[in-house]
Order: structure tokens, then sequence, then C-alpha cells
């Protein structure tokens, strides 16, 4: 079973609302087993939706769309899926009955308006409305369905789940779920991953149907995500495949992945401090507090969080932590910041940074260069250069998680040297 989402407004191709709503079809589609290999947007147009239709029933067995069930003028799917089946409009009198009740339950006049809500391609059925006034649409064109649901995204969810999911799940006639899991990486090249990952990819692709599947994901300066999907009879099957392609692919990336699906590199720094009783202290230049506030976001934080300065200028740095500081970007500094920071708060660990932001040089160093400096357990401090690419935000954000990650490797060494 194929299934398309074709989602209706202008307002999705200006750039003035998010399509949330195909994420939530795709992302229930796939809980079901049920394949999504193409998501198309398109404006409010009879002639264009009708060609989005077309096209998509040329490659699917169903297609999903939502918006333009409205009682505007400008919500014209209804028009544009009479077109396609080749069939009028007429006006369903229990869904009229629908939509005049809906209006009665709120105490509120009805404009004539709305009974357009109440248009029903010819051989079409409805799915009746439970929170809005719109109901959505089963319509049969040929062998192969489309289903039309309000954009409104609790009314699309609601009847999503109440009437789509469990119409095409017989339609498709065999159980399945479709899971993924999302590794998350730092510290290698998309193109390193796919370099050492390239043995998982042809022995996947020479184990046939059912085998779980690679694929990266760039995100920004939050490193690069490792997706693994599987399609399999039951939840208790794909999970056991999720969880052995899993232990493959760390077994080749090691260190490089710190976490999985949601978990953010702060939170995996969090918890080997928390495991090994650490207290940790943050100073702070170019960062500017958001190591901090990314720490703070998380629950728990003061059991292993002491408390962190920012110290931007050069007499901040002398006068709050007590260092000589004979230029801002150097190693030298970076070390000094991390030891100080941990002595004044008392830590057990010391982590810094600093460097240039850009977007001009300094000290005569090109922006993105940065240093990090970590105090660890009383050992003497060490410092990390880095050469961070993008813009002023680009650079914190990266100096941000490179950081933690520098940490995070040495508390991951210092753990197994101990065990």
């Amino acid at each position: 079973m194929r299934v398309e989402i074709v989602a209706v407004g202008s307002e999705l191709l200006l750039g003035q609302s998010v399509d949330t709503n195909s994420t939530v079809i795709a992302a229930h589609l796939a809980e079901a087993g049920i394949d999504c290999q193409f998501q198309v947007r398109v404006g409010d147009n009879v002639e264009r939706i009708a060609m989005a239709l077309r096209a998509a029933l040329a490659r699917a067995d169903a297609v999903v769309v939502c918006g333009g069930l409205g009682p505007t003028q400008d919500d014209v799917t209804r028009e544009a899926i009479a077109a396609v089946m080749g069939v009028e409009l007429r006006e369903d009198r229990d869904a009229a009955a629908l939509v005049r009740a809906a209006f009665a339950r709120r105490g509120r006049a009805m404009a004539a308006s709305n009974l357009r809500q109440a248009l029903v391609p010819v051989g079409a059925s409805i799915i009746p409305q439970r929170l809005g006034t719109a109901p959505g649409l089963v319509c049969p064109v040929g062998d192969r369905v489309v289903y039309a649901l309000p954009g409104v995204p609790r009314e699309l969810e609601e009847m999503l789940e109440r009437a789509v999911l469990p119409d095409l799940r017989r339609r498709a006639g065999s159980a399945a779920v479709i899971l993924s899991r999302t590794l998350r990486t730092a510290g290698l090249a998309e193109s390193v991953l796919a370099e050492i990952l390239e043995p998982r990819f042809r022995a996947l692709e020479a184990s046939g149907p059912g085998a779980v599947t690679i694929a990266f994901l760039a995100s920004g300066v939050e490193g690069i995500k490792v997706r693994l999907t599987v399609k399999a009879p039951n939840q208790v099957e794909a999970a056991r495949a999720l969880d052995a392609e899993e232990e493959e692919v760390r077994r080749l990336l090691g260190d490089a992945v710190f976490g999985v699906d949601d978990e953010t590199m702060e939170a995996a720094v969090g918890k080997l401090l928390r495991e090994g009783g650490r207290m940790l202290a943050l100073a702070e230049s170019f960062t500017g507090g958001l190591m901090a506030s990314r720490v703070v976001a998380l629950a728990g934080a003061s059991e292993w969080f002491a408390g962190g300065v920012v110290t931007y200028a050069s007499e901040a740095k002398r006068r709050v932590l007590e260092i000589e500081v004979d230029g801002v970007v150097s190693g030298r500094t970076a070390a000094a910041m991390a030891e100080a920071v941990r002595s004044l708060f008392g830590a057990d660990v010391g982590l810094a940074t600093t460097g240039v932001a850009g977007p001009d040089r300094l000290e005569g160093r090109l922006p993105g260069t940065a240093f990090v400096g970590i105090a660890l357990d009383g050992e003497p401090a060490e410092a990390l250069e880095l050469s961070l690419p993008g813009d002023r935000e680009q650079v914190r954000g990266l100096g941000t998680l490179s950081a933690f990650d520098a940490l995070r490797r040495r508390l991951l060494t210092r753990a197994r040297r101990t065990a």
C-alpha cells in the first residue's frame, strides 16, 4: 500500500505557514506500516490541485489531501476532487445536518456560505466531523481512493485516526509497522560517516526487502544524524531489528555517537557527570552564555551543574577569574579559564570557551578560530583548538556543541581508564 500526501494552501507556498499536517500524517502512516514516498504542496487553485491529485494517483494506491475544505471562496479542494472523479458536487443531507448541528452546539448563527462544506462529489462518502464543521471525504477514483481532511490540525488528526488509517489498513490487507531510530553524532563530517558506514549499506542492500535502511540527516549546529528505519510485521520485530543495527552502527562509529532520537549533547554530558559523581562549572567568552543556557534547560541539571560565568572582555577574565590574559584567543587562556572556573565554584570539572565569533578578525585570528579548555579532576588543564565554519550564530552554536563533545570524550576516556 503506497500513500501520497497532498497539502493544499497558498500560504504554504508563500512561506506564511509551516506544513505540519504532512508531518503528522506521515508519522501516522509510518506507525501503521504504510509507505509514503511523495509529499506535495499546492496552492488554492482548482486546476493545480486536480493536477497534483492526478499525478499522485498515478504513483500511489491512495492519496491523503489536507486543507481547502472550509466555507470560503478559496476552499476549492472539493471542486478539484470532483474534477478528478469526473462527477458533480451535490449537497449531502447528512453533511449539511452535521454542519448545522455544529453551529447549534456553539449557540452561533450560521452563514449560508457554511453549507459549502456539505458539498460532496457524487459517489463519495463523508467522514463525520466531531470537532469542527467541515466533514472529511472518502472519494473512490477507479481502484484507488482520495481521502480529504480539513486543514485544522486537531480535526485532521482525529479523522485520520478514526477513519482514514483503519480504512487504509483494511485496503492493505496486511499488518505492518515502520519504525525509525535516529543516532546523533558529532565530530565527523557527513562524507566521513558515509565512508565508514559503506560496508553496512552494501550488507543491508544485499539482505533484500525487510532490511533496515540508513539515511543521513544534516541538522545545522547539532551534528549529523544517522536515521535507521525498518518495516516489520509488528513493533517487537521492528524494535529487535533496530537494536541489532544500532549495535552495528555504534561499533563502526564509536564515540562519535552521543545520543539517540531527541537526546542532546548536553544531556549526554550530564549523564556522564552524574554517573561519575562530578560537578561542572562553565567559563564562556565567545559562546556568551549559550552553554549554560542549554544546560539549565535540562531537568535535574542542578545534580551536576555548579554554575558558570560569562567573561567576555579581557578585563572580566582578569577580575572574575583572576587570570592573566596576554591574548584572548589562545589555548593558554582557555586552559586557564577552565582551571579558574573549576576552582571558583569548587567543581570537579571546568569547561571554558574563548575565540572569535566574527565577523571581524581578533588578535589576527580568523573568525571561527576558537579554543576549548578542560580542567578535569585536578589534572593539569588542557586546551583544544577549533576552526568553526559559518556566521556568528553558527560559530557560537558549533562552539557550544564542540566544547561539550570534547568534554564528553574526555569523560568517556576517563571512565574506560578507571573501569
